[in-house]
């Protein structure tokens, strides 16, 4: 069984834990990315536009004769509308809110993708590749003593992250904060913060929730909370990811 180092939230190494077998998981980004994708689309909203959309118009058709093309035109002018030919007319083919966009994925696949990507969060090459920026010192997967769920303010976090040797990560989602390309700008979403630190605690009555909450990029959640979503933003796993002890306590009874 393999050991890893526990900081404390000073940032020295206290002691050190088995690992849980998860962390053995083989690493299966295929089948991560299609749980990740599903998640997405069960998320999704239906959406379309009304029934009597471009349609609501009193028309007729002059018929033949007039030397002009015979479409439906409004009954108190000439003006061509209704058909999807025509300007103001209906859409030919549009999004329909009857469409089901959610995707199914096996129950044993779920798991699968949940603990692979777990497993991907102690392989320091995976989370570099993904972007994420620490010391090379820091040993993974990332845990801390149960002090940590304990902070309640985010100067504290953050000086125990730094402590650890995670700063860097911190001022990549702080700094890298940019303005979104396209038209999301004008749908409420007009800035793109970077993915950071993923916080895993026992459950969800802990302080450290509340002193988190203004960390640009940074979530947390209990262990009961993981999915595959959290751990691999996107379908790329590698999520730079801290574990409390009693966290990964709990993780020893998962079982696929």
């Amino acid at each position: 069984m393999r050991q890893t180092n526990v900081y404390s939230v000073s940032g020295k190494v206290s002691k050190k834990v088995d690992l849980p077998e998860v962390f053995d998981t083989p690493y299966r980004p295929d089948v991560i990315k299609k749980a990740v994708t599903a998640i997405a689309s069960n998320k999704r909203q239906p959406y379309g536009p009304s029934p009597d959309a471009g349609i609501k118009h009193s028309v007729s058709t002059w018929g033949k004769g007039r030397g002009v093309s015979r479409v439906q035109r409004i009954k108190a002018g000439r003006k061509a509308t209704e058909s999807p030919n025509n300007v103001s007319g209906r859409r030919a083919h549009p999004p329909v809110p009857e469409r089901i966009w959610d995707k199914k994925v096996n129950h044993k696949e779920r798991a699968l993708a949940r603990f692979s990507a777990v497993a991907a969060t102690g392989d320091a090459d995976i989370v570099r590749t993904r972007g994420h920026q620490f010391e090379d010192s820091v040993s993974f997967p990332i845990i801390v003593e149960d002090k940590i769920q304990e902070l309640a303010t985010t100067s504290e976090i953050v000086g125990v992250l730094e402590n650890i040797g995670l700063g860097y990560d911190l001022d990549r989602a702080k700094y890298g904060r940019k303005i979104r390309a396209g038209k999301g700008k004008m749908r409420n979403r007009k800035y793109r913060t970077p993915v950071s630190i993923l916080l895993v605690v026992s459950d969800k009555e802990q302080a450290v929730f509340k002193g988190a909450s203004n960390l640009p990029g940074v979530d947390v959640v209990a262990v009961s909370g993981l999915n595959a979503s959290l751990l691999a933003p996107g379908g790329d796993a590698g999520r730079l990811t801290v574990f409390s002890e009693s966290a990964v306590s709990k993780m020893g009874e998962w079982s696929l």
